[in-house]
């Protein structure tokens, strides 16, 4: 039943019910039959289970808490009620078991009328026992009766088989209800068999022999949990038998049961390889044939001169095989026979051969290492006289090196090269180890030349984050600072400028301009338009091998400030026919101009030079009268440092009209 809680009591009350509970229909205490191994509970309104239960039901499991009131659905009272819990199973092979019960308030358990737990009063907590115990074999029930006499109710309780090896001794019955059924199309037999009844059964193994009958298991080294297994036996037309052993989970295994006998079809063997030829390689004798129809893989064998034994070499699944074993300066004959699925075997095709000399060559001696330019390294060897027809060069961080890898390849092409360079995929910082080995032509190597090292100069490591960054706002620029690096092979920074953009996750930085400094440089002043726009910086260290954190992850990230908007705020129209150039005058002090006159140039008589002055919102004239005619320069050497000036310059024409603005603007830092 699902669990119950005791707030049908407490409802009735409430509405003005007696503590009869719900009445259930006459039909609730008609006869009930419950499944093996299925709880029958019975519940009644008394502390002697007398009298016609309230209710009769199938339970899968004792775990109830009634708390306070009565059983949901049982018209029973909030104290003085018992339940009565029963089954009945088959134990088969019976063995150790643990019963266990939580109880408030009493409990009694019986194993075939006899009683083997005895809590039987009132308590106000939950009380536990264990009971270890053997159930014979066969069938058996256990009841359960449980009471609830005052106060909160709740009851659990569980039986399950002791598993360990130390313990449990028993082992189960053998499987019975064995079937086995061949097939004529698959040519396997498959066993079937039912289900043991042990609660402890971890598994089966299903067992095959033949004539002469020795039982082997065919199932495999894992046990088979289901009820039914197919076999691959030999199909050819031989008397088998199956059984079937089921195996606890202490490991106890049971006598053989359900066995079965089946005759399997007798096929064909499978024809014998076609085409066997064998090579003399380096790498051993390579045997190679025409694939046998039906052949799932081969047995290849061996008889060495003129001794008459076989040796077994291998059994693949492809035609073709290398004996990898076989002795230089020796005569062997090889055999080679195809195996279907069902276990036949074809007769036998043979091939004899002579294995040559396959000695390796000499090593190569006087191995060297020598640094070329700022990365490489150049390796020289001695190749012994006659031996061998090229080289292969190992590299490898890690000492001995091994010869087994992948050679360089850069070295290993020349098979008649006595040096080579090696400058790829080095690391800075890294110490190389490096070997020469000798090959034949048939790829058998030489014991390794005397091993060398190589350190890369520099290293791998980018220098570290650039510290104590700022960046300060001022009316002639920003001005960005910060701490030398320590780097001691610092090569330059690199200070990045850009713009701020927020999405909807992160703050990117689209840069602007990139800044390459000096080593010694640890200030920049950014002069850009005045006009009140937000700029973000980041210094990142280089040093002289190229290596430079990421400006996007360097620690402690950028730093921004905001231009002071200087700009004029009298718009200039487009158009004119002049272009103006503003700077810091040269030693200075103030701004110098020049201009230059692009179009409609014939009639100008002079120019007006005016500076935008801040505090009157106005561009102020600097000459009392016009400059003369042919005059490309001018001097503002009024203004002080510490600030930007714009200006503009206008054309004066022969009729007293004035060209279009040109306009430009400077920024004059303070004088150290």
């Amino acid at each position: 039943m699902p669990q119950r809680f005791r707030a049908a009591c407490a409802t009735a009350a409430a509405m003005g019910a007696a503590l009869a509970g719900l009445a259930l229909p006459a039909t609730a205490h008609a006869a009930t039959t419950c499944a093996d191994g299925v709880w029958k509970a019975t519940y009644y309104p008394n502390t002697s289970f007398s009298g016609t239960p309230k209710l009769t039901t199938c339970d899968s499991s004792i775990n109830e808490n009634y708390g306070t009131g009565d059983p949901a659905g049982v018209t029973l009272p909030k104290d003085n009620f018992t339940v009565r819990w029963q089954t009945t199973r088959d134990f088969g092979s019976g063995g150790p078991f643990t019963f266990t019960t939580a109880v408030q308030d009493g409990i009694r358990v019986y194993l075939d009328g006899v009683r083997k737990i005895d809590v039987w009063k009132n308590v106000s907590t939950t009380q536990t026992k264990t009971l270890n115990l053997t159930v014979p074999k066969g069938r058996h029930t256990i009841r359960v009766d449980f009471v609830a006499f005052t106060g909160s109710a709740n009851v659990k309780f569980t039986y399950a088989p002791r598993t360990t090896a130390g313990v449990d001794k028993v082992k189960p019955l053998a499987p019975t209800g064995g079937k086995t059924a061949y097939s004529t199309t698959t040519y396997r037999p498959t066993v079937t068999w039912s289900r043991n009844k042990e609660m402890d059964v971890a598994g089966y193994r299903v067992k095959r022999c033949s004539t002469q009958c020795t039982w082997q298991t065919v199932s495999g080294s894992a046990l088979v949990t289901g009820t039914s297994f197919t076999d691959v036996p030999l199909a050819d037309g031989r008397f088998y038998s199956y059984a079937v052993a089921a195996v606890d989970k202490a490991g106890n295994e049971s006598a053989l049961g359900g066995a079965k006998s089946v005759v399997t079809t007798d096929l064909p063997d499978p024809a014998a390889p076609a085409g066997l030829k064998a090579a003399d390689t380096a790498k051993g004798i390579a045997l190679t044939w025409t694939p046998s129809a039906g052949a799932t893989r081969y047995g290849v064998t061996r008889q060495e001169g003129d001794i008459l034994s076989w040796i077994t070499l291998g059994t693949p699944t492809t035609a073709s095989f290398t004996d990898t074993t076989a002795k230089d300066n020796t005569r062997y004959t090889y055999f080679v026979r195809a195996l279907d699925g069902y276990g036949n075997v074809s007769t036998a095709s043979s091939v004899g051969i002579t294995r040559g000399d396959h000695r390796a060559p000499g090593a190569p001696t006087g191995l060297t290492a020598t640094p070329v330019g700022d990365y490489g390294v150049k390796l020289a060897w001695t190749r012994p006289t006659g031996s061998g027809t090229g080289v292969r060069v190992y590299r490898s961080t890690t000492s001995p090196v091994s010869t087994s890898g992948t050679p360089i390849t850069s070295c290993s092409a020349n098979y008649s090269a006595t040096a080579c360079t090696d400058s790829g995929n080095l690391q800075r910082g890294v110490t190389y180890h490096y070997v020469v080995t000798q090959v034949n032509m048939d790829g058998v190597q030489s014991a390794p030349s005397n091993e060398v090292t190589f350190t890369v100069p520099g290293d791998s490591t980018p220098p570290a984050a650039v510290t104590g960054l700022t960046a300060t706002a001022t009316e002639y620029g920003i001005k960005v600072d910060w701490n030398d690096s320590p780097e001691p092979d610092l090569k330059r920074y690199e200070l990045y400028r850009g713009e701020l953009i927020q999405d909807d996750e992160d703050t990117v930085i689209m840069v602007r301009t990139i800044e390459y400094l000096g080593p010694d440089t640890s200030e920049f002043l950014y002069q850009g338009l005045p006009d009140g726009d937000t700029w973000a910086f980041f210094v990142v260290a280089v040093d002289k091998w190229g290596h430079k954190l990421p400006y996007q992850t360097v620690p402690g990230g950028y730093v921004t400030a905001t231009e002071p908007d200087l700009a004029p705020t009298v718009e200039t129209s487009d158009g004119s026919p002049l272009e103006l150039t503003a700077a810091a005058a040269a030693p200075g002090p103030g701004v110098a101009l020049s201009w230059t006159c692009a179009t409609g140039c014939g009639d100008i008589t002079g120019f007006r030079i005016h500076r935008w002055d801040r505090a009157s919102g106005t561009y102020v004239e600097l000459t009392d009268a016009p400059l003369p005619a042919g005059t490309t320069a001018f001097t503002d050497a009024a203004v002080p440092a510490g600030s930007t000036y714009f200006y503009r310059v206008t054309a004066v024409h022969a009729d007293g009209t004035e060209s279009v603005p040109a306009t430009d603007w400077a920024a004059l830092p303070p004088t150290a």
